[in-house]
C-alpha cells in the first residue's frame, strides 16, 4: 500500500513547555517501495513512524493511504532494535501471534510459522525460547513474525542497530531476500548511511529540531542487492553527499553532549 504524508507537524507538552518534534514533512511512498529514513538523533524519526502506525496523532497534517477506506487506518506492523519478542513464548508462537490477533486458528497459524521459519533455516529452532537465541536469531524471529502477520506497510526502527558489524550485514542480505519473496510497502528508520543506500530504492535525509525532510534520494542501484552492491561507485557517491548535509548537525550534538 502506497501513501502520502502531507504537511505533518508534532507537538508535545513538557515541563519547559511547547516543544515541535516534527515540522512541514511532506513525502509520497509508492506501494511496495522500501523507502529508508536517515538522520541524527534527535529529528523525529521515530515519531514520524509511530504516526505512520497510528500510535500517534499528528498536531496537524494529514496521512492519505491509497486504496483504504477514508479515515481508516491501514494495517501495520513494527520491527525495533530490541525485538519485542515475547520471553514466555516459543519461537514458534512469537512469529505466529501476529495471526493469533487476527483471529486465524491455532493449527492454521502454527503451520503458516513452521513453514515460514523453515525457509530462513530455523527449523531446528521452533521450540526454543528467545533466551536461547543469538541476537541475530531473535532479529530474524522479529522480521518473520511481522511479514507473516501481512501488514501492509511494515515500519522497521532501526532493527539491526545493537547487532554487532559482521552479523548486521548478514542480516541486511536476510532481510533483502525475505523481502524479494514477500513484498510489502517497507519505512525504514537507520544512523547507517551505508545501510539505508543499500536496502532502499530511496533515501529520506531528516535533520534539524524540529525534523523535516531534506531531500529525497532515489537510489540507482539495480534488484536485487547485495554485499558487492557497496563497491558500487555510487555508493560512495551519495554516502558523501548525505553526509555532507549532516556533518554540522552530528558535530554539533557531540560538542553538546561532551
Amino acid at each position: 500500500m502506497g501513501f502520502q504524508c502531507i504537511q505533518l507537524s508534532k507537538k508535545y507538552s513538557s515541563r519547559q513547555g511547547e516543544v515541535t518534534a516534527l515540522q512541514a514533512v511532506d513525502f509520497l511512498v509508492g506501494e511496495e517501495e522500501f523507502v529508508c529514513i536517515v538522520g541524527p538523533s534527535g529529528c523525529g524519526k521515530t515519531t514520524l513512524l509511530k504516526i505512520i502506525a497510528g500510535l500517534l496523532r499528528p498536531s496537524t497534517g494529514q496521512i492519505f493511504y491509497n486504496h483504504a477506506p477514508i479515515n481508516s487506518q491501514p494495517r501495520t506492523a513494527m520491527v525495533f532494535q530490541d525485538q519485542g519478542l515475547f520471553p514466555w513464548m516459543t519461537v514458534l508462537d512469537n512469529v505466529a501471534f501476529g495471526l493469533e490477533m487476527q483471529g486465524v486458528g491455532r493449527e492454521e497459524r502454527r503451520s503458516q510459522a513452521e513453514n515460514f521459519l523453515s525457509k530462513v533455516g530455523l527449523a531446528n529452532f521452533i521450540h526454543s525460547y528467545p533466551h536461547e537465541l543469538s541476537g541475530g536469531m531473535r532479529q530474524r524471529v522479529a522480521i518473520l513474525r511481522a511479514f507473516l502477520a501481512n501488514p501492509q506497510i511494515l515500519l522497521m526502527d532501526e532493527p539491526f542497530g545493537a547487532l554487532d558489524s559482521q552479523t548486521r550485514l548478514v542480516m541486511q542480505e536476510e532481510l533483502l531476500r525475505i523481502w524479494k519473496e514477500h513484498r510489502k510497502t517497507v519505512i525504514y528508520v537507520t544512523h547507517d548511511i551505508e545501510e539505508a543506500i543499500l536496502l532502499g530504492d530511496r533515501v529520506l535525509v531528516m535533520s534539524g529540531r524540529p525534523g523535516h525532510i531534506r531531500m529525497d534520494i532515489p537510489i540507482p542501484l539495480e534488484r536485487p542487492r547485495h554485499l558487492a552492491n557497496r563497491d558500487h561507485p555510487d555508493v560512495a557517491e551519495i554516502r558523501w553527499q548525505i553526509w555532507k548535509m549532516l556533518e554540522d548537525e552530528v558535530r554539533k550534538e557531540l560538542r553538546i553532549l561532551v
